[in-house]
């Protein structure tokens, strides 16, 4: 598969390489080629709605790349810990105290045990 269009996200080759060319391509291309680089929102606010979408869902598998790529994109991690919070309100208290799980471990890797 040939593609023109790159930013040089690598993030699905990374995951799958020649394992699943079309989940790659989707990651890379579409999802983070295409639509992570709209002018509509900044990377920013994809995120924060990105971190909120996977803390309601409890996907937290997902949620651990993500919540590091919000900090790379200007969140901090208050912010990120009070959004998880709010989330916890909204979304049932076990989705809220997963995500913040995730949370601690990638905050402070060193807690780990």
């Amino acid at each position: 598969m040939t593609d023109t269009h790159k930013t040089g996200w690598t993030g699905g080759q990374n995951a799958f390489g020649d394992f699943a060319p079309g989940m790659v391509h989707y990651t890379d291309r579409v999802l983070f080629d295409e639509v992570w680089e709209r002018n509509g929102l900044s990377k920013r606010d994809r995120s924060l709605i990105t971190v909120a979408a996977l803390t309601a869902m409890g996907k937290t598998e997902q949620l651990t790349f993500h919540l590091d790529f919000a900090r790379q994109n200007g969140i901090t991690e208050d912010e990120l810990k009070e959004t998880i919070l709010q989330l916890a309100f909204y979304t049932g208290w076990p989705n809220g105290m997963a995500a913040m799980s995730v949370a601690r471990k990638i905050f402070t890797p060193e807690k780990e045990n």
